[in-house]
């Protein structure tokens, strides 16, 4: 074997141009290709199309989803965004008209990825079409001179040209390429999988995109808070609120039962970490359609949703729901219900209001309500001197009840709608005790009698609640797949090489014939080269080198020219590796 280079700097030649269509990337413009609005049409055409726009597309389209993950969002806790809106009072406003509380249905998200989805659809339809083309055609013919290749090897055998080909042939289909006979020379190529995995990318993030519109369109999401015991079913009438799509609307819900048997709830008690939550465990009863025999049971903890029909039930939320009683003057009950508080801070201070609005006749001889605004702290310290109410641990280990009287009128007979976690005191007067307002702090059992003969309310116990975010999504499992294939086809565009082998067979004049193999990789890497060095060895037991026989002086190493047959500057080379043995003679080679 003569000589084995793998010099990096290809010189132009003009039968090499087949190595450009390793790639079957469309061809960008650098600025409009006619005149008037057509030319202008044509080129805003060509970039949006362009690889480039396609990445600063998705790069926005992922910022624009960080506010749907900072803000809370319409469609998925219609509770905390009012919530926050009423914490926010003066940025509110400003958010509504940016929609920034329905950021996945605002105007400027849609046009954000509807351009995606064009750009896309741009870019995948000709490339396809293209590599369809490539994969029918013939891989191209050996270039005439092999040895301006960047890899390349050469020398002489005493077997058949025919032979040395059909060798290679079998080799290179063998090592799985792509080889084509003819002419003398073998043309071959292998590594077509990194262009299935750029189109898998791009086929990938349509239907990724595909998934995230269809659940955009056809998706829908209920919140219903319930208390230990409580039950509901799936209607309009009886989710606590409701957002549809445009697809997806109230008619369109799951029917389905569901009941919270028990709540459980661990905090750690010790430690750096201590109130940190461990474990929340929502046991549930439920059965599809209206058929009570098919009764089942479930749990649901955070991020592990119970799936019934079509739908996903979410844990979002869990707190305390006091047993209140309330009794008027002549002893009779008035009021009697499971009143659920809103958790304030990480430790579940929580606050709340009564509304008995069938309180009857005041000691006063009129009509009159009565309304109870307070906080129910599952820890509550020894004192609140210089604190106010407030729970040390989100665990109940020392409840409390704090409660405030008012009397008059709650709005409760207006017809009006009224928020049952609020307590509008516009027309309510607070009752006075020893001078002061009434208030009161009680433990489970304990009772409170009101002043001026208002009657007793009693702290009977308390249960826990949690609240569940009822979701349906048809599209989610379509954006995941879409994820899942995108992932391994960019592993594919990015890891699998394309590269070419051509191997020549010429009969020489005097004898013999000469054999010369060259490979060419679309990108810089040792694996072609290691190949090509595989692939001569292995036709050796079919073409072994001559031993017998001296090669061309065009064959042969600089090293072993003579000076005088050396291009001029290489005689200089000659001689410095006379001086030094272990430098090469071509410096420009990596070998």
């Amino acid at each position: 074997m003569s000589k084995t280079t793998t010099d990096t700097e290809l010189p132009p030649a003009p039968d090499d141009s087949a190595a450009e269509r390793l790639s079957t990337a469309p061809v960008e413009s650098d600025g409009p290709t006619g005149i008037g609005v057509l030319g202008w049409a044509r080129w805003m055409w060509r970039q949006l199309t362009s690889m480039r726009v396609a990445l600063i597309l998705l790069f926005l389209l992922s910022l624009a989803a960080i506010p749907g993950s900072l803000i809370p969002q319409n469609g998925q806790n219609q509770f905390k965004v009012q919530t926050w809106k009423a914490q926010h009072t003066t940025v509110a406003p400003i958010y509504e008209k940016l929609q920034l509380f329905d950021v996945y249905s605002s105007v400027w998200f849609s046009a954000i990825y509807i351009l995606l989805f064009v750009s896309l659809a741009g870019c995948i339809i000709p490339r396809t079409w293209q590599f369809v083309g490539v994969l029918r055609s013939q891989p191209p013919a050996a270039p005439s001179n092999l040895t301006r290749m960047p890899v390349h090897a050469a020398w002489r055998t005493g077997a058949d040209p025919e032979r040395v080909t059909a060798a290679a042939h079998r080799l290179l289909r063998k090592r799985g390429f792509r080889a084509n006979l003819s002419g003398g020379s073998v043309a071959a190529e292998k590594g077509y999988l990194r262009e299935v995995g750029n189109l898998l990318f791009h086929l990938s993030l349509f239907a990724l995109l595909g998934g995230f519109a269809w659940s955009s369109l056809a998706s829908g999401t209920g919140g219903k808070l319930m208390v230990e015991g409580q039950g509901y079913s799936n209607t309009i009438t009886q989710l606590d609120d409701f957002t549809g799509t445009r697809f997806y609307g109230n008619q369109d819900l799951d029917p389905f039962y569901l009941k919270l048997d028990d709540f459980t709830s661990k905090f750690q008690n010790t430690g750096d970490q201590m109130g940190a939550a461990r474990q929340f465990t929502a046991n549930v009863e439920y059965y599809e359609g209206s058929d009570e025999s098919k009764l089942k049971k479930g749990t649901i903890e955070v991020n592990h949703p119970l799936e019934i029909g079509g739908s996903k039930v979410y844990l979002i939320g869990h707190g305390y729901a006091p047993v209140i009683t309330v009794k008027n003057g002549k002893g009779d009950v008035v009021y009697h219900d499971v009143v659920p508080f809103l958790p304030q801070d990480a430790n579940l201070t929580s606050t709340g209001v009564v509304k008995a609005s069938d309180y009857g006749v005041g000691p006063d001889g009129t009509k009159t309500q009565l309304g109870f605004s307070g906080f129910f702290l599952p820890t509550a310290p020894l004192s609140f001197a210089g604190t106010g109410p407030i729970s040390l641990f989100p665990g109940d280990a020392a409840p409390e009840l704090v409660l405030n009287a008012f009397a008059g009128d709650l709005g409760t007979d207006s017809g009006l709608p009224q928020n049952i976690y609020q307590l509008n005191t516009s027309k309510l007067t607070q009752l006075q005790q020893d001078g002061q307002p009434a208030k009161a702090l009680l433990k489970p059992g304990q009772g409170w009698t009101l002043p001026d003969g208002y009657g007793t309310v009693t702290f009977e116990g308390y249960k826990q609640w949690a609240s569940f975010n009822v979701s349906h999504r048809p599209g989610n499992e379509i954006a995941l797949t879409g994820a899942v294939l995108a992932i391994l086809g960019l592993i594919g565009s990015l890891f699998i090489q394309r590269r070419r082998i051509w191997v020549r067979a010429v009969a020489l004049p005097g004898g013999g014939t000469q054999v010369e193999l060259a490979g060419l990789a679309r990108s810089e890497s040792a694996k072609i080269a290691e190949e090509l060095a595989e692939l001569a060895v292995d036709l050796q037991d079919d073409a072994p080198a001559s031993e017998d026989q001296e090669p061309a002086a065009e064959d042969l190493p600089a090293e072993e020219l003579p000076a005088e047959d050396l291009p001029a500057g290489d005689s200089a080379a000659a001689d410095s590796a006379a001086e030094d043995p272990t430098a090469p003679a071509d410096q420009n080679s990596k070998e």
